[in-house]
């Protein structure tokens, strides 16, 4: 009773006192002061080759992280573009004194991480077994042991890389818009292709590695639980041998904006939504006064998902999934960027939505730049966490020409900036009025709109080429949906052969990140259908109707389907649905349209859009409108490779593109006339 005596006037007292203070639950707390930043300052040494080794001693915990990072301006590759990235493939494929399976078994023994990229290098390991991987990271480096085998291999999986992009909007507008900013002859705006790789040979990986990859204005950074006067021997003896390359470099090619803000578009016919980008290049560097301002001013702007552009594109008009900007001080390419994938139908709206955010953010509220700057402030102190953080600022503070006390009053520097600063800082980085407007998407289905906003619009294909304005090929008028689904189905076997499969079973496969995914579609007459994905023989999803009620299953988790998705299926429950199409009489033909490269008839019914070659009559894809969180999304599904199947020609290769990502499933087998009442449970 004594102790709930307690606890009641415990209670009493805390109630009082907040009654007192008047505190308010949903007020968001007020930032204390800016507090005081002590980095540690590394000690340096730098080796006759020109190698500038920065050290400092963290031992707080038994780990070394390395981090070797050169300062060179983008260089010109030319027909062998791609050949750095080759190159820095190679490094950690063995060397001259050690097999690749030795190299990778020491590593993997030393419980340690090690990567090379075309710009340096990085590992990190336990402090007792740092000896032995400043080794290795010195011998990958130095003695790199080149093979055409290893470099044919590289190449395959880079042409493999390339070729699964191919139709990925996003990776043709990184490509091509940076073609168009930069030029697409020169050194920041070439790229790779199929042929730039093909033609890569071994001494093309020889000379760029003796060329580029050099000590000169290198930077090795090591920071962690070591102490300064036993690294330092260690690294002149590793990396001493390292010889300087005393390469000359010719003068940046000259870059500039467009006189006035234009719209550029590239045709990628297979594309659900319109990847769009706004952007410029500036000359802001991280010493200068308007760093600070210009950094508030991008995360008001789009630094996150309380951003202006986020607020807009995704919270108020529902565009997209996430807008965001990015204003990166580069030493060789300043640029500013703002970009956002969003459906086609409203890529117009999303454009006007952009400018008028990019035209508004030079005046900002005194909440907006009050709560930018806990955020940034707060966002710098938790990255000092990181030993990673500390060799970044490390070489920063070297490559940029920073003041010395640059990262100990990054703080203050941020506090210290005023609206009128950001305002200022604005004018000079973010330019509406000089931008490219960058979009790559469905020329067909989104040109119309945007050549309503006043802009001048211009066109190019995936090679920054210029072209004419993509035209949209008009339907014979004796083409009909009845004749469109005649011609399949003659082309997969005829309506005989058909008949004759009352169900077929799929199983098919695909690699993801290293793992296998299976999936077994079982289809019936009268619209039953069922899908399993599984994996290691775990089903991870199961989608199951038997005609007239269905359910989805995830994770152990049942739901059933709506009456609306029943009724959408009941439809057509034909087994092969282009069988039943004579019958649906809100089923029209939506033009021709490119689909894998062909001329396909566009058929649109309900929420499904299908597609059949012109040429041939197979059908080459089709493409679903799907909602998700609040938001509609189009899933593009084409098909290819078909086979004979007892008498009718079915896909083999079936890819699927969602959220960006090309998936792709090889079929493994077909089994006809299999299915049974239990597969439909």
């Amino acid at each position: 009773m004594k102790k709930q005596l307690t606890y009641i006037a415990a209670a009493f007292l805390f109630s009082g006192m907040v009654s007192a203070q008047k505190i308010d639950i949903n007020a968001m707390p007020k930032p204390g002061p800016t507090p005081a930043i002590n980095i540690a300052k590394p000690k340096t040494f730098q080796l006759k080759n020109g190698l500038t080794v920065m050290v400092v001693e963290n031992n707080k915990l038994p780990r070394v992280n390395m981090s070797l990072s050169m300062d060179r301006q983008p260089y010109y590759e030319g027909a062998v573009t791609g050949v750095s990235e080759i190159m820095a493939d190679q490094l950690g494929n063995g060397t001259t004194t050690l097999s690749k399976d030795e190299f990778n078994k020491k590593v993997d023994f030393l419980g340690a991480n090690l990567n090379f990229s075309s710009a340096g290098a990085s590992s990190n390991s336990l402090s007792k077994y740092f000896p032995e991987i400043l080794t290795l990271m010195s011998d990958a480096i130095i003695n790199p042991k080149f093979s055409a085998d290893e470099i044919k291999n590289s190449k395959d999986r880079a042409i493999e890389g390339l070729k699964s992009e191919e139709k990925n909007a996003s990776s043709i507008a990184g490509k091509v818009s940076n073609a168009l900013t930069y030029g697409k002859n020169t050194s920041r705006g070439e790229f790779e292709s199929v042929e730039s790789i093909n033609k890569i040979q071994l001494a093309d990986v020889q000379n760029i590695y003796q060329k580029y990859y050099a000590p000169d204005n290198a930077y090795l950074v090591i920071v962690g639980d070591v102490k300064f006067d036993q690294v330092k021997p260690m690294v002149e003896k590793a990396f001493g041998n390292w010889k300087k390359a005393n390469t000359k470099f010719a003068a940046l090619e000259p870059a500039s904006n467009v006189a006035k803000t234009e719209i550029n578009v590239v045709d990628v016919p297979s594309a659900v939504q319109s990847v769009v980008s706004v952007g410029n290049i500036n000359t802001l560097k991280m010493k200068d006064a308007n760093y600070f301002p210009a950094t508030i001013a991008n995360y008001i702007l789009g630094g996150g998902g309380e951003a202006r552009l986020f607020m807009n594109l995704r919270e108020k008009n529902g565009f997209t999934y996430g807008a965001y900007s990015s204003m990166s001080p580069s030493k060789y390419s300043p640029e500013f960027s703002a970009e956002a994938s969003v459906r086609n139908e409203v890529t117009d709206k999303a454009v006007v939505e952009f400018m008028k955010e990019l035209n508004g953010i030079s005046t900002i509220k005194p909440e907006e730049l009050a709560n930018a700057k806990a955020k940034l402030k707060g966002s710098f102190i938790m990255s000092l966490e990181q030993p990673a953080t500390i060799a970044r600022f490390a070489v920063s503070q070297k490559i940029q020409d920073l003041p010395a006390d640059f990262y100990t009053n990054y703080l203050k520097s941020i506090d210290k900036v005023t609206a009128a600063d950001v305002s200022n800082a604005v004018k000079a980085t973010i330019l509406p009025n000089q931008s490219r407007i960058f979009i790559a998407g469905k020329a067909s289905d989104i040109s119309e709109g945007l050549e309503k906003l006043g802009y001048p619009v211009k066109y190019f294909d995936k090679e920054a080429n210029p072209v004419a304005k993509p035209t949209v090929q008009k339907v014979d008028a004796n083409v009909s949906v009845a004749s469109i689904a005649d011609k399949y189905i003659s082309a997969i076997g005829g309506k005989a052969n058909l008949t004759k499969i009352s169900s077929y079973t799929m199983n098919a496969s695909m690699s993801m990140q290293g793992q296998n995914i299976d999936f077994k579609t079982i289809k019936a007459q009268g619209g039953k259908e069922s899908t399993i994905v599984s994996m290691m023989g775990q089903t991870m999803q199961k989608q199951v109707f038997d005609g007239k009620t269905g359910y989805s299953e995830q994770m152990g988790k049942k739901i059933d389907m709506k009456p609306e998705q029943i009724a959408e299926k009941q439809k057509n429950t034909e087994l092969f649905e282009e069988l039943g199409f004579a019958k649906l009489t809100d089923y029209k033909v939506a033009g021709i349209e490119k689909i894998a490269g062909e001329d396909s008839y566009a058929v649109k019914g309900g929420d499904t859009t299908y597609y059949y070659s012109v040429k041939t009559g197979l059908k080459t894809g089709e493409t679903k409108t799907v909602k998700a969180q609040g938001q509609e999304m189009s899933i593009p599904t084409t098909f290819s490779n078909y086979k004979d199947v007892n008498g009718v020609k079915m896909p083999y290769t079936i890819s699927v593109n969602q959220m960006g990502m090309d998936m792709t499933m090889e079929v493994k087998s077909y089994e006809v006339n299999q299915a049974k009442d239990s597969d439909f449970k």
